[in-house]
């Protein structure tokens, strides 16, 4: 088997399938890959994901919803960077994703690019959107 680095996200709330399911939405090239969830005298609430694979844009991602409560969730110190392929990509992103969210650099020029934007979308899933 060769190594594989896959972004992992954990959600607290039961949530997990929510935000796959926006993510899909989001991206033409979107799949769902496998689905596992908890059953009848598992430790996470029936029917919640215990385990997921989709992919975004040919990038795979894994979801779950953790059956136990940390003292932790999603920081911007780790975040997701899409590079958009035309400014309305860019805008639309944007939108969808600061919807019940929060920005954290508004749409704009900085300097190292076209267009810019940074954003914690409502699951606090940090998106960095670049327009080159």
């Amino acid at each position: 088997m060769t190594q594989k680095i896959t972004t992992f996200l954990m959600f607290q709330k039961g949530d997990a399938e929510e935000a796959m399911t926006f993510y899909l939405s989001l991206f033409d090239d979107a799949k769902v890959i496998d689905v596992n969830r908890y059953g009848p005298g598992e430790p996470g609430k029936e029917g919640t994901l215990k385990h997921a694979t989709f992919a975004l844009a040919g990038q795979e991602y894994m979801c779950s919803d953790s059956s136990v409560q940390h003292g932790f969730t999603f920081t911007p110190s780790m975040s997701l960077w899409v590079g958009c392929d035309s400014e309305e990509e860019l805008e639309r992103l944007y939108t969808a994703l600061l919807d019940g969210g929060q920005p954290l650099m508004p749409l704009d020029s900085y300097g190292f690019s076209t267009k810019f934007g940074w954003v914690n979308d409502r699951f606090g899933v940090s998106w960095q959107l670049n327009l080159p």
